[in-house]
């Protein structure tokens, strides 16, 4: 910490001394967190204790100067801290303070606490009495020590009602003085309250119990019936009781409450966890309803081992409840399908989605609780998308929406917006048009509940509509909304999170659409690195990375790199799905073009064949994804001069696409640079010509083509015109070609 004399020295006028008294003695009384004590911050050591405060307790005569011991006073003190106010604002020496401390090249040491009136009011002639800053406050030092017209933010805590309140106001101007982050502070203090609650949770349940032992023995004179009638109110009633209190305790560590204090969320869930099992033994409802939200805490944590014992516990205290509590283990189900969601059990989140909704269902219409079964509803919905049930997933979600907005009244609402995120992505692939504006109307509905403020589901709404632009073709936009997503995930999650290695890797498919490949292989290797600590080697977010890395080496020519990056895709994704799956038959897809890039032609007809008998398992004969495969066939087909199977397979790629897409997508124009390739192929020149030109410079100008689908289409049309004998127009398109290029 600084060496001089005062921490700090209090300016306030004498009509805020109320205010100087209060804010002295908090912070003369402030100890320091003892794991930040001693820690190195930019203002030095940081020590026990903050005091001495230097407080002025006279009124300073009339005079033309401060004195010589309120200046000895402000050279003694490493910070200032000003009580801002419409009397401090008035106050000739409340400005010739902080102009002093000015003066002593310690601007930036200076902190505000606003008590009364408005910041700037002064701006507006009509509310200049509401003036809260003083005018050296207001306005830069010039050079020759005078206030210049230049115009400054002073740095304000605000004790008002209604803004930071006095607790967090005194934190704030205590994180200036030491030089540490609010939110270390913040979550010290939340600490050392939540063990305060928890004594306090101790002593009302052990005071509930003598309560109720106290109420038995008076009860006893009374008759059968109606003792058990009140020991059966009160019982419900305790256990009404102690679950409000204790949930509330609890809740405290998600990070939607946090708001990214991620040690406090752990060590408070680590502790009640270890405690719930044996306390709360003989209050079955009680704990089954800590456990399910323990383990939900842990799920938004990105602790999916320690978050499944906790939910599997509490659905099979449900079950055995008696009576049964139907809404309650839906509510139990539908938070287990959420994990097994996250953990890419797919089946199984379906099984208990399902369950969910038929127990929400089977309840009475008075009983029911809309706006849990829109919930499950989501979840399911969210679930069929993940899984490639993307038709299913649209109709169940627009269920759910439908139910949200009847009982939201169309008012923003967190559980709505999230159901607008998952619905615009079910039908970005179809219409990409129609998903981004449902996609904004989801972000503005979050920006609506949280303003500036982090929070997951805004933050996940941010990227998702980064995503949408991304596939739109405007990176620049993208890349904006993907980083002001992932400085949110940041605050709120710290710097290893599952949520943010996914940002990340969306981060780096920008990085790498705008052509800045080490950027981007960084990011995505960074992004793996953290998936593998956190997620272990085999989880479908490693293999996606390994994926997407693949797509940056190739363009870098590192084919073989390429390669072997997407040979360790398929292979975890086998593993997870040992069947027919749309993620195995998309890896084995793209394997099978690396390999015809790198000339390797048996293991490519190998994997690009399976993958298109796969695909054709899959899905109806006019999906993209049979397109795709048959244009990866054609482009085989060619390099190993099959031209008329090659005409087969892309002219029907080019169907499906102009379909399911248009005529003038990028896509099909790929399928038209195929078939343009074959027709070079068997010496239809012209013709190929008339395919070759249109569709490369469609997959020019469209910023969503994949530059190796472009490189694939310059080296067709060059090969066109070297058979043709017209080396002017070859020497046009010269590229180096890819044996995947050469007919």
């Amino acid at each position: 910490m600084d060496s001089r004399k005062y921490r700090a020295f209090l300016s306030y006028s004498h009509r805020d001394a109320r205010w100087g008294a209060w804010l002295h003695k908090a912070l003369e009384s402030y100890r320091p967190p003892k794991q930040l004590v001693g820690t190195a911050t930019p203002c030095g050591l940081v020590p026990k204790r903050l005091s001495p405060i230097f407080r002025d307790r006279e009124e300073l005569a009339s005079a033309t100067d401060l004195g010589a011991s309120i200046n000895e006073a402000l050279g003694g003190s490493a910070s200032q801290i000003v009580i801002c106010s419409p009397s401090a604002a008035r106050s000739h020496w409340v400005n010739e303070e902080i102009l002093a401390f000015k003066r002593l090249g310690r601007e930036d040491r200076i902190f505000c606490l606003i008590v009364d009136g408005e910041p700037n009011a002064s701006d507006d002639p009509s509310q200049a009495d509401q003036e809260c800053f003083p005018p050296a406050l207001r306005f830069k030092l010039a050079a020759d020590g005078k206030l210049s017209a230049a115009r400054t933010e002073p740095i304000a805590a605000d004790a008002r009602a209604g803004k930071d309140g006095r607790g967090n106001a005194k934190l704030k101007l205590i994180a200036g003085i030491l030089g540490v982050g609010f939110d270390a502070l913040r979550q010290r203090e939340q600490q050392r309250r939540q063990r305060r609650l928890f004594a306090i949770a101790a002593g009302a349940l052990a005071g509930m119990v003598l309560t109720t032992g106290l109420a038995t023995a008076a009860l006893i004179a009374r008759a059968a019936a109606q003792r058990q009638t009140v020991i059966a109110r009160r019982e419900a009633e305790t256990a009404r009781q102690t679950t409000g209190f204790l949930v509330d305790l609890f809740r405290i560590s998600d990070p939607s409450e946090a708001r990214g204090n991620s040690l406090t969320a752990r060590e408070m869930l680590d502790k009640g966890a270890a405690r719930v099992e044996t306390q709360l033994a003989k209050q079955p409802q009680v704990q089954a309803t800590l456990l399910d939200t323990l383990g939900t805490v842990y799920m938004g944590l990105g602790l999916y081992g320690q978050a499944k014992p906790l939910l599997e516990s509490a659905v099979a205290k449900r079950q055995a409840l008696v009576p049964a509590e139907p809404g309650d283990l839906a509510l139990s189900l539908s938070h287990t399908g959420d994990l097994l969601t996250f953990r890419a059990e797919y089946p199984g989140a379906e099984a208990q989605y399902r369950r969910a909704i038929a127990l929400q269902r089977s309840l009475p219409p008075d009983q029911r609780d809309v706006g849990a079964l829109a919930t499950s509803l989501y979840g399911l919905g969210n679930e069929l998308a993940r899984s490639g049930h993307v038709a299913d997933a649209e109709g169940v979600l627009r269920e759910a929406l439908t139910l949200q907005q009847r009982l939201f009244k169309g008012a923003a609402n967190a559980d709505t917006a999230r159901t607008l995120q998952a619905l615009a992505w079910s039908i970005s692939e179809r219409d990409l048009h129609a998903a981004i504006p449902l996609m904004q109307r989801a972000v503005s509905m979050q920006r609506t509940l949280w303003g500036a403020e982090p929070y997951p589901d805004y933050a996940a709404a941010v990227n998702d509509l980064g995503l949408l632009y991304r596939d739109k073709g405007d990176y620049d936009q993208s890349e904006r909304l993907l980083r002001e997503s992932l400085a949110m995930e940041r605050r709120l999650l710290g710097d290893k999170h599952p949520e943010l290695a996914l940002s990340l890797n969306n981060l780096a498919q920008v990085q790498q659409l705008k052509g800045n490949l080490a950027a981007a292989e960084s990011t995505f290797r960074q992004a793996l690195a953290m998936q593998r600590a956190l997620l272990g080697d085999v989880h479908p977010d490693v293999a996606n990375t390994l994926n997407n890395l693949a797509f940056v080496l190739a363009d870098q020519d590192e084919v073989r790199g390429a390669v072997q990056a997407e040979g360790e895709s398929l292979a975890i994704y086998r593993k997870l799905f040992p069947g027919d799956n749309p993620d195995v038959a998309r890896t084995m897809n793209k394997l099978g073009y690396w390999f015809t890039a790198t000339g390797d032609y048996v293991s490519a007809d190998r994997y690009l064949e399976g993958a298109l008998q796969m695909r054709r398992r899959l899905f109806p004969a006019s999906h993209p994804d049979i397109a795709s495969s048959l244009v990866n066939v054609g482009i085989l087909q060619v390099a190993t001069h099959k031209y008329e199977d090659a005409l087969v397979s892309s002219r029907t790629a080019a169907g499906i696409y102009t379909a399911a897409l248009s005529a003038s997508n990028w896509k099909t124009a790929l399928a038209e640079s195929v078939n343009g390739a074959a027709l070079a192929g068997i010496g239809e020149y012209q013709q190929a010509e008339q395919h070759l030109i249109p569709s490369y410079t469609t997959l020019i100008n469209d910023s969503g083509a994949l530059p190796m689908y472009r490189e694939l289409a310059r080296g067709y049309v060059e090969g066109l015109y070297q058979r043709w004998g017209r080396p002017r127009e070859a020497g046009r398109y010269a590229v180096t070609a890819t044996p995947a290029s050469k007919g």
